[in-house]
């Protein structure tokens, strides 16, 4: 429900064939029944003008305002709300030098978690809202939705129509009379951000027009709704403009599916869809850290100290600039950090903290600085001005530390291998136990059958490519089994990045290995050896491969197919372009495109032709010859993978391209759907990978390594 909602706003290129239908029968009150306690309450408005740059002129009014209240049911509280965090805190500055006996909160957008935590419990709920209570609120829009209080007072600035509408409601919410004073700072290109003079305007006119219809300044819900009811098309929609410069349409939800980063390993931007304004932050936490004992670079924080939300704050990026680098100007330039600033930035594709300099700092990025550094003050948010030492915010419990930090770390470098630490396990026995895992998931949410036969055959394919020379070769241990099929080791026998993935010889390193996508590549391996035609790669293109100058493939299998094969090649076309992106996306690394990674621009290889790898796998790779599915039964052959699919258009070995068979997948399934069957396999393989069984295929040890 919203206060502020216009049909208007739902009309788009994907709605326009159903919007009619959508408002035609709006859910409203009817005039007739607009009565009872809430629709009457009186809120007084008076409408004030004052110079945007005195803070001390705002902080008077509020003291005055706040003086005539009562100490009723619901206290004596006065809400002031600011456009902007700065004018906010100058308004709380001059209330605490004019009043420092008052009670006063400020709140806003630039505070850590940890003290946002706090806000519903001491001020920002009904239960804060009672006899005795004594406090003058000082906030911006954050208190615009979500928020349940009850202000004797409002004293606004002047904003949007939609956003008054809002704060109002903050006003006398649970009964009785309020006093609403809306303050015009100015209407001037300086004075009307984040809004614009139009918008400004707008509201303006209505306030005053308000006054001129009812015949006095009330602003309660029945005012409100009777002055709108009243309004004429033109008028409304100048009251309520909504021309976002973006729109989340089906195109662009389907864009934001794919989560594939760039060749710098940027992700998508996804903040012109969740931001208003131009305003762009970083997200900074501070943290203790032991200065150097000898002069040199200040040593990082270590990788695993990744924040908690309640440790982060928001600040523009350009502020957090001139904070910790100095401000500019056109003959003084300050590239790096200020003497004595410790500050780090998170590198996402080597997962470590780097020294920050003022071109790392741009909006998105996360950032670390030294608790004495200062920087923020826990009763006013982000303060650059302020050198005291930031408290910082207690670790959460070691359990749930623990419980999330494998996830954390396998989300932050794309070669480590955290979720693969556990007791040794055979590649068959762990997939054996994701696909029971899987079935059991599928049966509760009761899935298809022919989804849960995809979804079971993809937990037990899904780790296969674990075979690989450079994922086998990563795993060393004196005491590590002589075989080729492993998928879980200790964690003492895994190296630390960024050289994960090497043959066993050294001789051959794989940067950036996605062993998920060499499982997939070997599903096409599979229908290339025995089906070539099948459906799912060249069948539709029997005829037309000749005129395209290509012979179609025999098949060149010397052995018939196993139970595990035969259960791929059992797969109809929809369904092998499911099994194999289920497969591939089971750690949300590779999805939606195939493409090379920036690890991948850093391989060092011989000039073999074979081309540089994509996501560490390299064309011709080949799988060794291991088991697959229950005990006893034959070994999968070796399979050798090709990169083919990674190309675009048709090709003459794989068919469709990738990118044509996710997109196929986006458009049957949908994002959500198929976002969601992505989750049923992660939960089944992280629920597997969790489980203390001894595999029955390898010797019992007496004391199980660590």
């Amino acid at each position: 429900m919203s206060a502020t909602l216009q049909p208007s706003w739902l009309r788009s290129i994907d709605t326009a064939a159903r919007h009619d239908a959508w408002v035609r029968d709006p859910c409203v009150v009817p005039p007739a029944q607009r009565h009872g306690s809430a629709w009457s309450i009186a809120k007084q408005l008076h409408l004030a003008t004052l110079d945007r740059s005195d803070a001390g002129a705002l902080a008077r009014r509020a003291l005055d305002e706040h003086a005539r209240l009562d100490n009723g049911e619901h206290g004596r509280i006065t809400l002031v709300v600011c456009n902007t965090v700065d004018r906010a805190c100058q308004t709380f500055d001059s209330l605490r030098t004019a009043a420092p006996a008052q009670a006063i909160e400020l709140i806003h957008s630039r505070f850590r978690g940890a003290e946002r935590a706090t806000w519903r419990e001491r001020s920002l709920s009904r239960a804060a809202c009672t006899h005795g209570s004594d406090r003058i609120i000082v906030a911006t829009q954050v208190v615009e939705a979500g928020v349940d209080i009850s202000a004797g007072c409002l004293i606004t600035e002047l904003a949007p129509w939609p956003s008054l509408v809002q704060r109002i409601g903050r006003c006398a919410r649970y009964g009785g009379r309020g006093t609403v004073v809306v303050v015009d700072r100015g209407r001037d290109e300086r004075a009307v951000p984040p809004y614009t003079s139009t918008e400004l305007e707008a509201a303006w006119d209505a306030l005053a027009g308000l006054n001129e219809a009812e015949g006095s300044a009330e602003v309660g819900i029945a005012a409100l709704e009777h002055f709108e009811d009243r309004l004429p098309e033109p008028s409304r929609a100048r009251l309520y403009p909504y021309q976002p410069q973006h729109l989340l349409l089906r195109r662009e939800l389907e864009e934001l599916f794919d989560t594939t980063p760039d060749l710098t390993g940027a992700d998508l931007d996804v903040s012109r869809f969740i931001r208003s304004g131009t305003e762009k932050d970083v997200l900074v936490f501070w943290t203790d850290l032991p200065r150097n004992k000898r002069s040199g670079p200040a040593a990082p924080p270590p990788a695993e100290r990744q924040p908690t939300r309640a440790e982060l704050c928001a600040v523009p990026f350009l502020a957090a600039r001139d904070w910790l680098c100095g401000k500019e100007s056109g003959k003084s330039r300050k590239p790096r950090l200020r003497p004595g600033v410790r500050a780090w930035t998170w590198d996402w594709l080597d997962g470590e903290w780097v020294v920050a300099d003022r071109t790392t700092l741009t909006p998105g990025r996360l950032v670390c600085v030294a608790s004495e550094v200062g920087g923020y003050r826990v009763d006013r948010g982000f303060d650059p001005t302020s050198h005291e030492p930031v408290p910082t915010v207690a670790p959460p419990p070691s359990s749930l530390a623990t419980a999330t930090s494998a996830q954390l770390d396998a989300d932050r470098r794309g070669d480590s291998e955290s979720l693969s630490i556990a007791a040794w396990k055979t590649i068959a026995s762990h997939g054996r136990e994701v696909a029971r895992i899987a079935e059991s998931i599928a049966h509760a949410v009761s899935l298809p059958n022919d989804l849960e036969r995809i979804l079971s055959l993809a937990g037990q394919w899904h780790d296969l490519g674990k075979a690989h020379p450079a994922f086998q070769g990563a795993i060393r241990h004196e005491q590590r089994p002589a075989r080729q099929d492993l998928a879980k080791a200790p964690k003492s026998a895994w190296p630390k990045p960024p050289k994960t993935y090497r043959t066993s010889d050294d001789r051959d390193i794989r940067p950036g290995l996605r062993h998920e996508l060499a499982s997939a590549l070997a599903l096409f391996a599979v229908l290339r050896r025995h089906a070539p035609l099948h459906a799912a790669l060249l069948g539709p293109w029997r005829e037309a491969l000749p005129l395209l100058g290509h012979t179609p493939p025999a098949a060149n299998a010397t052995t018939p197919p196993t139970p595990a094969e035969q259960a791929v090649l059992a797969c109809s076309a929809d369904e092998f372009d499911l099994l194999a992106y289920l497969v591939a996306s089971h750690h949300g690394k590779v999805r939606v495109a195939l493409h090379a990674g920036p690890k991948d621009q850093d391989y060092r290889g011989t000039a073999d032709g074979r081309g540089l790898p994509i996501r560490g796998v390299r064309e011709g790779d080949v799988l060794p010859s291991i088991v697959l599915g229950d005990a006893g039964k034959p070994p999968l052959p070796a399979l050798s993978l090709t990169l083919e699919p990674a190309s675009l258009g048709l090709s003459a070995a794989t068919g469709r391209s990738w990118r044509e068979r996710t997109q196929g997948l986006i458009a049957y399934w949908g994002p959500g759907a198929l976002a969601w069957l992505e989750g049923l396999l992660m939960a089944a393989d992280r629920r597997a990978s969790a489980l203390n069984t001894v595999d029955p295929s390898l010797a019992p040890r007496e004391e199980p390594l660590r």
